[in-house]
């Protein structure tokens, strides 16, 4: 079968969406999972899931989160959510551009409109069901791999050790949790131009606030001037160096966590990239900025807390 009759099988199996077998069906694309715009009595953005992905994710708290999000008015509004399958379909955002990193950076006000985004989730109350444990999260992964024919690129343990301080500035003066994404990649971002839309809540819980902004900056290899956008976009003025420092450490964390995601993905035989290179480059970038001149500055001021 081809994706689009894939798309069609789906859309039988949802009682409401069942008489749409005349559908017009768009592919869009997807890293991991196959997305799709279907045009029927409405327009719709229909996800079937990865082969693979039930080992990581949890539907429910996809579904979950992706509801609130809805309520939090970051994301478009949920229509259907299988949490067995996988299978979900969502409103279409007209009138949007799929952000990319040359996006972010061709599109006047992109980081700033991002930054508002976030800080309208972060600020909106949501509670999400899962609780987004870096460290936790790696152990998981880590035992997942171990069941999974694949090396871990050299000297992962060496750099995960040097994280203990790492966790120890983090957890010296912890900020409040709050409803977060986690995995902002740039083509999670929808933009008008007016305002930033996010969505794919597959990896979304509650947690440190300044994850979502390292990771992003990241994603989209921000420059400093797209850093300073960023960051004036989510507080509306200069951050505090702790604030500042909260970014730049997971900038190297989440090259540390998603560096284990890409052997997973390898491992399963994704063909949509070539993970391998994926988690060896996330590796690589990690530990650059680690032994940076002044990466040791922001782990102090992070440990330091506000001033």
């Amino acid at each position: 079968m081809s994706d689009i009759d894939d798309a069609r099988a789906a859309l039988r199996s949802i009682p409401q969406l069942a008489g749409w077998g005349n559908a017009e069906i768009t592919r869009l694309g997807g890293l991991t999972n196959r997305v799709f715009r279907v045009e029927g009595e409405q327009t719709l953005c229909l996800r079937l899931p990865g082969a693979g992905t039930e080992e990581y994710i949890n539907r429910a708290n996809e579904a979950h989160a992706a509801r609130e999000a809805a309520k939090a008015g970051v994301s478009p509004q949920l229509v259907f959510a299988d949490t067995a399958t996988g299978v979900l379909a969502t409103a279409f955002l007209g009138g949007t551009v799929t952000m990319s990193a040359p996006l972010f950076k061709s599109r006047t006000g992109a980081p700033r409109r991002a930054g508002e985004a976030f800080r309208r989730l972060h600020s909106s109350g949501a509670r999400f069901n899962f609780r987004f444990e870096l460290f936790d999260m790696i152990d998981d992964y880590l035992k997942l791999l171990s069941t999974k024919t694949v090396d871990l690129p050299a000297g992962y343990h060496d750099v995960l050790g040097e994280a203990e301080a790492i966790r120890a500035a983090l957890g010296a003066h912890p900020l409040p949790l709050v409803a977060c994404h986690c995995d902002p990649l740039c083509e999670n971002f929808l933009d008008t131009g007016e305002r930033m839309w996010i969505v794919d809540w597959e990896y979304s819980g509650m947690n440190d606030p300044m994850w979502d902004l390292g990771d992003l900056s990241v994603e989209g290899g921000f420059d400093a001037a797209q850093d300073e956008e960023l960051l004036l976009g989510y507080f509306g003025a200069k951050p505090h160096p702790d604030e500042r420092g909260r970014m730049v450490i997971y900038k190297a964390m989440c090259d540390l966590l998603w560096t284990l995601w890409g052997l997973i993905q390898h491992a399963n035989g994704n063909p949509a990239d070539d993970f391998w290179a994926y988690a060896n480059n996330r590796f690589s970038r990690c530990r650059a900025l680690m032994a940076s001149s002044g990466f040791g500055e922001q782990v102090a001021a992070v440990a330091a807390g506000p001033q």
